[in-house]
This record gives structure tokens, sequence and C-alpha cells, in this order.
């Protein structure tokens, strides 16, 4: 091979490596903590839906691993960070993945407030050492203010963001439980969701180097 040539291709994967499969730069990618924890009120939690087929279940047989399921039905930003110490950063969190607002949307909570806290939050985690994923969830039904609080968080505080999990769900009756919750159906694919953006982040340094070599 030429010097130009190998010139050529080593420019070529300078430009692409930084990128890699995880696209933007996340905080905490080295996270030597041992659990995934889905952190969030009752689209987390499971309401309407049976033992099993809450989203962070059906997220763990997708991962082939534990999930742990910090969620609590009616909580808003304010509740979530009076039981972050027990639920979450007691527990050696690798990633969390963080969803609010709803609740904080229905209750009237401030935007500002709702961003503080969910900035808090965030901010707690990561001093832990571990990841963070924020998932948006739009509430409103005609303008949906939230939406700027949760990119915003995510961005600023280098978060895998995964956007509106509920999208398509909260307008089919046919994947909800009720007016607002989703049932199985729609529990499943918001762990599809979730799944499909955080799965670039735990793979370990093995399979990372098999992804890399499988995408030659």
């Amino acid at each position: 091979m030429s010097w130009c040539k190998l010139t050529i291709n080593l420019l070529f994967l300078a430009m692409i490596l930084p990128m890699g499969a995880c696209g933007p730069k996340v905080a905490n990618t080295s996270a030597k903590g041992s659990n995934i924890i889905c952190f969030g009120d009752s689209l987390t939690a499971g309401y309407g839906a049976k033992p099993g087929e809450d989203y962070p279940a059906v997220l763990s047989k997708l991962l082939g691993q534990p999930v742990i399921n910090a969620g609590s039905s009616g909580n808003t930003t304010r509740q979530a960070l009076e039981r972050l110490e027990t639920d979450v950063l007691d527990k050696d969190p690798k990633l969390v993945i963080v969803q609010f607002g709803a609740n904080d949307f229905f209750r009237k909570i401030p935007k500002n407030e709702t961003r503080d806290n969910l900035d808090q939050i965030v901010l707690k985690i990561q001093e832990k050492g571990a990841m963070v994923a924020i998932a948006g969830v739009r509430i409103g039904l005609l303008v949906d203010e939230y939406d700027e609080v949760f990119e915003r968080v995510a961005s600023d505080r280098k978060c895998i963001y995964i956007p509106n999990i509920i999208k398509d769900i909260f307008t089919d009756p046919s994947k909800k439980s009720d007016e607002i919750h989703p049932n199985a159906s729609g529990y499943g694919i918001i762990a599809q969701r979730v799944y499909n953006k955080i799965k670039p982040y735990i793979l370990s340094v093995k399979e990372k180097g098999q992804s890399v070599r499988g995408s030659k």
C-alpha cells in the first residue's frame, strides 16, 4: 500500500471513529456500576399492565440482563429527587433511564422547576459515575412545551436522548389500557425504543470489537 493511500485511509478513520456507533458524546461511557435502572413515574412502573409486561421487564429480556424497575406512579420530578438516593444512587447504577415530566405537566409545576429538578437528578447520577438516558414524553395535546426541557438537559449534560417514547401510542386505543397509560403492547413498543437507543452504549469491549470488525 502506498504512503498516499495509507494516509487517506488513516484520515478517513480519524473522521469516522470519534462518531462511532454511539453518535453524540455521552458522559460516563466507561461506567463501572453494575445495574441498569429505569427511574420514572407510572409509565416506568407499568401501570395498566400485568407484572412482567412493564417496559423495564421487556427491556430486560431484550438486553438479556437484569433491569431494575424504579418507577413510582404519580411521581413528579419533585418526588423523584426525594427518592433518588435510595432508589437509584444506592443501587450501584451503570446506566439510568430517567423518565418524568407528565405529572409535572398535569399538576402545573412550572416548567423552569421541572428543568431544574431534572438537571439535578441527572447531575447526581453522573456524579456517581453512571451514564444517563433521558426519555422524552410528549404530553400536550397541541404544543408540547416540555420537549425543550428534556432535550436541553440531555444536550447540556451529555445524556443519551430518547425522544417521545409514547409516540403513536397515546393516540392509539389498541395500545392503551386507559386514556393515558399503555397496555402490554404499548409498553413493548416503549421498551424497543429505549433498547434501540441504549444498546450501543452498554456493549462490552469484546462486543464493540466484534461490531467494528463486522462493519468492514
